[in-house]
């Protein structure tokens, strides 16, 4: 069946690139405007991927893939929104939470047993990777680079399942938990933002949540493993870091908490500046409590950090120290487009967000 969402995925990589680096500028954003694209009572997106020519695509918990677009007039909307194939021998509906792409094709990973991950682009839509391990449970899926990628999920074993592609999304692995740090009794990860997995360059960070909330470091690209520890909430199934990001090699957030407990920010923000070795809480006792994804704001010089969950939108222009609340309107997850666009999506609805200080 031919795919014609992610024809347009395809052009939208091979055109992308080559654009000049924008100047460092902390911005002083005071509100956002928020503009429904697509609004659905059945709707529901945690994976959301944003290309630099404005053009994003998304993937639903009812097996859906659809693609947000710009006209010639500069008008933003839904271009397309369909079911994908389903397993020829099945009547599976995939949950999808995770999604990501390389300049050829895109991959959307669904939760649960059994796990499916999806390879589109071709002249079929096809299953790349499947596990039938009753504990089977994909978080967050990302590329380095057009032939290889990673996607983690919960432990099926002893350690964090994480599979890896070095052939361009054609064949997939599990690695052995020979190779990977040991998991710690209740640590796993949330399916919340797809945005467990934070890379730069040859480097990743992973993070896990639950009972324990840690980080696994690579800086090889999945070779080998080590894990740090961080003083984020956790001791709960509800709680930990749900989102981590890196803005370069250095300097990187997470935030999390318990969404429970939603009003608590007692410990739920933390902070690196080496490299995740170490993290520290900041702004604690101060909102925002639980948030289910944090971006960093581009050319922002790792200020800029934007969150957002099902309680509402902030902002901080001072790496985490201080946070101003943008608006009330909740989402799942976001991506930046530019330094002052972003896309969010969540419960019914996906929408374009617009900073304005």
């Amino acid at each position: 069946m031919k795919n014609s969402i992610f024809l347009i995925v395809v052009l939208c990589f091979l055109f992308s690139c080559g654009k000049k680096e924008t100047p460092f500028k902390v911005r002083d954003y005071k509100t956002v405007d928020i503009e429904t694209l697509l609004q659905d009572s059945l709707l529901n997106v945690r994976a959301l991927e944003v290309y630099e020519n404005n053009l994003a695509y998304f993937a639903t918990s009812t097996g859906k893939v659809g693609v947000i677009t710009e006209d010639e007039d500069g008008k933003v909307g839904v271009l397309d929104y369909k079911y994908l194939i389903q397993l020829q021998q099945d009547t599976i509906t995939p949950n999808f939470r995770s999604l990501a792409g390389t300049k050829d094709n895109g991959f959307a990973l669904s939760i649960g047993s059994p796990a499916l991950l999806f390879k589109m682009g071709g002249e079929e839509d096809e299953v790349v990777y499947q596990e039938n391990h009753e504990k089977a449970f994909y978080d967050a899926m990302d590329f380095w680079n057009d032939q290889e990628g990673i996607a983690i999920g919960d432990p099926t074993d002893d350690c964090m399942s994480i599979i890896i592609t070095r052939d361009g999304g054609n064949t997939w692995n599990k690695l052995s938990c020979d190779i990977l740090p040991k998991a710690k009794e209740g640590e796993a990860a949330f399916a919340a933002s797809d945005t467990n997995i934070a890379i730069v360059g040859d480097k990743t960070w992973i993070a896990t949540g639950g009972k324990a909330s840690r980080i696994l470091f690579s800086p090889d690209k999945g070779k080998t493993w080590e894990v740090f520890e961080t003083p984020i909430v956790q001791g709960l199934e509800t709680t930990g870091i749900y989102s981590v990001a890196f803005y370069d090699a250095l300097n990187g957030f997470a935030i999390g908490g318990d969404y429970t407990k939603a009003a608590d920010s007692s410990a739920n923000k933390i902070r690196t500046q080496d490299g995740g070795k170490t993290w520290q809480l900041v702004a604690q006792n101060q909102s925002p409590g639980y948030r289910s994804c944090v971006q960093y704001v581009p050319n922002s010089n790792a200020k800029g950090l934007v969150v957002i969950g099902f309680k509402g939108i902030d902002y901080s222009s001072d790496a985490g120290n201080t946070w101003k609340h943008l608006s009330d309107e909740g989402f799942y997850t976001i991506r930046f487009v530019n330094d002052s666009t972003a896309f969010a999506a969540g419960n019914k609805r996906i929408s374009k967000l617009t900073f304005r200080e």
